[in-house]
């Protein structure tokens, strides 16, 4: 019979139970768990080995959802996430209230995530990541967690806590583990519940677009973008608010090497982000 893990509701609690461990692995989520969340907690496990402990977190976080967002509907299933992490091998949940986060309401202190955060999904959605930001860093405060995993489907997000460990010097070594991805190629993601039938079948035109505009990629940075647009244009019902190839600490996209291909697109009343690493062919190879 699997292990239940401690589950920890306060923070004396989560104090208690982390009392004597070893080596912390940590993956933050906001519930809702699927085979992509329980990648990060194998991924996890491998990083601390069977010595250490590995804590999940389950608090769906206020601070990064704005006016009109989903933060009321976002789905919360909480019995089926603990089953989720006692079938991968977690120690620790954490599932705080929002009083044990933030105790005296929404803190005078936040983080301010820097230029990175005001282009692509922060253009989209103002003041989310220094709500992301500011919740990891109180998280990492709480647990001291050796390791962190985060999945590279919000690679922005990645890009922006490495940025922010690097920047404030926090003692926690952060892993990007590869997305998980449906049968059909469709990323995996906690959102994907609110499809209909009908939208779900269009979402796929998200990761054809990215598989398509990799597989130009040593074609250029501009037939990259020519290859993923086509396929975006052919499916009705799908918003495209933007598709950008970007370095891969989201600047712009280099001549050649390793670029990232990133989307967003609003399908019904959901919104989805995807992304994709593509190797860009230099000029010398294209013209051979």
């Amino acid at each position: 019979m699997t292990a239940r893990p401690i589950i920890a509701n306060t923070r004396e609690e989560l104090s208690e139970a982390l009392a004597s461990r070893g080596e912390i692995g940590f993956v933050p989520t906001m519930g809702a768990l699927h085979d992509g969340h329980a990648s990060l907690l194998t991924r996890a496990r491998s990083e601390v080995g069977e010595s250490g402990a590995v804590v999940a977190s389950i608090f769906v976080n206020p601070l990064q959802f704005g006016v009109g967002e989903d933060l009321d509907r976002y789905p919360r299933t909480l019995e089926a996430d603990l089953m989720i992490c006692a079938d991968h091998g977690v120690d620790v949940v954490f599932v705080p209230d929002v009083t044990q986060v933030y105790p005296d309401g929404d803190p005078e202190v936040t983080i301010n995530p820097g230029p990175k955060a005001e282009i692509l999904e922060g253009a989209a959605r103002p003041g989310h990541f220094a709500g992301v930001l500011t919740v990891v860093a109180k998280l990492f405060g709480l647990l001291g967690p050796d390791v962190a995993v985060f999945g590279e489907k919000d690679y922005q997000q990645l890009v922006l806590i490495r940025q922010l460990v690097t920047d404030l010097c926090l003692p926690v070594r952060i892993v990007g583990a590869a997305t998980l991805r449906e049968p059909d190629g469709l990323a995996m993601s906690s959102r994907n519940r609110y499809l209909d039938d009908a939208a779900r079948s269009r979402a796929v035109a998200l990761s054809q677009a990215l598989t398509a505009g990799a597989r130009s990629g040593q074609q250029g940075a501009a037939a990259v973008l020519s290859a993923a647009e086509a396929v975006l244009r052919q499916v009705k019902g799908v918003e495209v608010d933007y598709l950008r190839l970007t370095s891969t600490n989201l600047g712009p996209a280099p001549s050649s090497g390793t670029a990232r291909l990133l989307v967003a697109a609003q399908l019904g009343q959901t919104r989805l982000i995807d992304n994709v690493a593509v190797e860009l062919g230099s000029s010398d190879e294209r013209s051979s």
